[in-house]
C-alpha cells in the first residue's frame, strides 16, 4: 500500500510505493530518508533495549576505573565525575553530566521498553503515542559513545602519571554502547508508528491545493487540514504532537541562540577548561593547551580528534549556522540540496563537543588524591558546556524546508 509522506527536511510530498524489505526510500529532491522496511523492528529492539537495561544497571554498578598513585587507589564510579564537578561548584557542568551519560541513556531504554512490549504483546494502550515521541527527543541528547571517547582522552593523559584499571562497570559501558547502537539500527520508526495507529489514507489533491497537506515531525503521518481552519494551533490525529507548516520564529530562535553561542564561544577559549593541582604546584590548562599536550606525547591521532571535537566543530558549526541563516533570508537558490546536506552534518556533529567536558568530568571524579594530585575545573569548561548545549538548540530551531522557500521549490505546496 502506497505511503504518502512528506520530507522533513525540504517539504517535498511523496507517495511512496511497496518498498522491498531491507530498502530505504529517499526523498527524490533532497536525499533524506524517508523510511525504511527492516525485519522484525519491534522484536529485534526489544530484545536489544532489555540487555541494554542489563548493561546500564552494571555500569552504575561497579567501579568504572582506579587511579594507583604513590600507594593509594582512587576507585571512581561513572557518577563520580558528576559528584566532583559539583563538589567544584559547576553543578551545572554536573547536571550536564548526569543527564547526559546516565539519565537520558537510561529513560531513552525505559521508553523503548514501555512502547515495544505493549506491541509485541499486542496492547495499544494509550500512553504509547506521547512516550515514542520522547523516544525521538532524547536521542540527540544521549551521549554515551561520545563520553567513552572522553574516557581514552582521560586515560591518555592519565597513564604517565599514575597507574589506571579498568573495572567491571567501564566493561559493561562498552557494551552498553554497542547494543545502543545496535538498536538504532534495528529499529524503524515508522513500523512502530503503523503498530501504534496505522495512518489512514490521504488521497493527494491536485497542486494547488497540496498546501492543505502537513506533515507531522513526530510520526510522520500527512494530515489535511480543512481549507478554512486558520492559523490553529492544530494537533496531528495518531499522536498529538503540534502541526506546523513551519517551525515558529525559527529564523529568529537560531539567530539568538548562535550569537548567544558566539559570544560565549570567547571565553570557552581563553580561560582555562582544568587546573592540575599535585604537591602544591598548579598547571592551568585551555582547550588548545590540552591538544598541545597530546601532541607533546606524542598521541598526535587523539590530538587531532580532540581539536577536531573542541575547536574546530563548535567554530565550524557557528559558520555553517550563519552562511545557512544568511543565504536563507536572502532568498538564495544557490544549490539547496547541498545546504541541506550542510544543515544535516551541522545537527549530527554537535554533540560530539562535548568530548572535553566530559573528559573534566572523569578527570575531576577520579583524580581526588588531596595534596598528591587534584583536578579542578575552570571557567572555561562552564564556558565551553553552554556553547554546546546552545549550538545544538541552534541547529534544532533551524528550518532546512526554509532553504527550499526561499529557492522557490515550494510554491506548489
Amino acid at each position: 500500500m502506497a505511503r504518502v509522506i512528506r520530507c522533513h527536511d525540504c517539504d517535498l510530498l511523496h507517495e511512496v510505493q511497496v518498498v522491498p524489505r531491507d530498502a530505504r526510500a529517499l526523498c527524490a529532491r533532497c536525499g533524506a530518508l524517508l523510511f525504511a522496511e527492516k525485519r522484525d523492528t519491534v522484536e529485534r529492539t526489544l530484545a536489544l533495549e532489555l540487555g541494554a537495561l542489563i548493561l546500564w544497571a552494571v555500569a552504575n554498578a561497579f567501579p568504572f576505573m582506579t587511579l594507583e598513585l604513590g600507594g593509594r587507589r582512587q576507585p571512581s564510579h561513572l557518577v563520580s565525575g558528576v559528584f566532583g564537578l559539583y563538589d567544584d561548584g559547576l553543578w551545572q557542568l554536573a547536571l550536564l553530566v548526569l543527564l547526559f551519560v546516565i539519565v537520558f541513556p537510561l529513560l531513552k531504554i525505559l521508553s523503548h521498553l514501555f512502547v515495544l512490549v505493549p506491541l509485541h504483546l499486542g496492547w495499544r494502550p494509550r500512553y504509547l503515542a506521547p512516550l515514542f515521541r520522547l523516544v525521538d527527543a532524547l536521542h540527540p541528547w544521549s551521549m554515551t559513545e561520545v563520553f567513552l571517547l572522553g574516557v581514552l582522552v582521560a586515560y591518555t593523559k592519565l597513564v604517565d602519571l599514575a597507574t589506571i584499571l579498568a573495572g567491571p562497570s567501564l566493561v559493561a559501558f562498552v557494551g552498553l554502547i554497542l547494543v545502543l547502537i545496535w538498536g538504532d539500527i534495528a529499529l524503524e520508526p515508522a513500523e512502530v508508528w503503523d503498530r501504534i495507529r496505522r495512518a489512514p489514507d490521504v488521497n493527494v489533491p491536485p497542486p494547488a491545493e497540496r498546501a492543505r497537506l502537513v506533515g507531522c515531525h513526530a510520526c510522520q503521518q500527512v494530515t489535511a487540514l480543512p481549507a478554512a481552519a486558520g492559523s490553529g494551533p492544530f494537533a496531528c490525529p495518531r499522536c498529538g504532537a503540534t502541526l506546523h507548516r513551519r517551525k515558529h520564529d525559527s529564523l529568529s530562535r537560531c539567530w539568538a541562540l548562535v550569537i548567544a553561542a558566539a559570544i560565549l564561544y570567547v571565553p570557552a577559549n581563553l580561560y582555562p577548561v582544568m587546573t592540575l593541582v599535585s604537591f602544591g604546584r598548579s598547571d592551568s590548562a585551555t582547550i588548545l593547551g590540552g591538544v598541545q599536550e597530546l601532541l607533546v606525547g606524542g598521541m598526535w591521532p587523539l590530538a587531532l580528534l580532540v581539536f577536531f571535537a573542541s575547536i574546530t566543530v563548535p567554530m565550524l558549526k557557528l559558520i555553517g549556522l550563519v552562511f545557512l541563516l544568511v543565504s536563507t533570508q536572502r532568498g538564495s537558490r544557490w544549490h539547496p540540496r547541498e545546504r541541506t546536506v550542510l544543515y544535516r552534518i551541522v545537527e549530527a556533529v554537535g554533540r560530539w563537543s562535548m568530548l572535553d567536558i566530559f573528559v573534566l568530568a572523569i578527570l575531576a571524579g577520579l583524580v581526588r588524591l588531596g595534596s598528591i594530585a587534584t583536578i579542578e575545573p575552570g571557567l572555561g569548561a562552564l564556558s565551553f558546556g553552554a556553547v554546546v548545549v546552545l549550538t545544538m538548540f541552534a541547529a534544532m530551531s533551524f528550518d532546512p524546508r526554509l532553504l527550499w522557500d526561499a529557492a522557490g521549490a515550494n510554491r506548489d505546496g
